[in-house]
């Protein structure tokens, strides 16, 4: 894995070319990682789970485990910042998480601005008739599905792919 200058990380595959068709979307956070899938052909993000419970090691195995049964073509990683679009703490442990991710897998990794993906997915929750304060495993999934979401309308606007480290956008469109 690597970083560039303004700390977006990657992770280059074998030759520089991606397995899969999917793309999968991660909210993490200290006790559940909210779980996102790509349709097929990369246009369309969906809830997939919360992993909760044991050890954030357990969950990061379980992670792993997602990756090789949906054939992830890349994991796109919320990055907390703050709304001046600095990194804080909750980053630090993030790129923590990455790394320990990283280890693991062998598809690429990209740290996304999840800037206000929380607060996006709490409303439609709360369009849709749900109280974001009693369905936290919604909320997780749901802001996975708005990181990823936001990664998959940047990536349509490109020619091609990005290979290697390049920057990110400001993830919002």
């Amino acid at each position: 894995m690597t970083a560039d200058p303004e700390g977006k990380s990657t992770q280059a595959a074998a030759g520089g070319k991606e397995a899969g068709c999917r793309y999968l979307g991660v909210d993490h956070g200290t006790k559940r990682i909210g779980v996102a899938i790509s349709d097929p052909l990369g246009v369309l993000a969906h809830p997939l789970t919360t992993l909760e419970g044991g050890s954030e090691e357990s969950r990061l195995e379980r992670l792993v485990e997602l990756v090789r049964q949906y054939d992830v073509r890349a994991v796109i990683v919320g990055m907390p910042l703050t709304l001046r679009g600095e990194e804080g703490q909750r980053a630090a442990a993030t790129r923590a998480f990455i790394a320990r991710l990283a280890e693991r897998i062998s598809v690429p990794i990209r740290a996304w601005d999840e800037r206000l993906s929380t607060m996006a997915a709490e409303r439609q929750l709360r369009d849709a008739g749900h109280r974001p304060s009693r369905c936290r495993k919604l909320v997780d999934q749901a802001a996975a599905v708005e990181i990823l979401q936001s990664y998959l309308d940047w990536l349509r606007g490109r020619a091609e792919e990005p290979v290697g480290v390049e920057g990110q956008g400001s993830g919002r469109g």
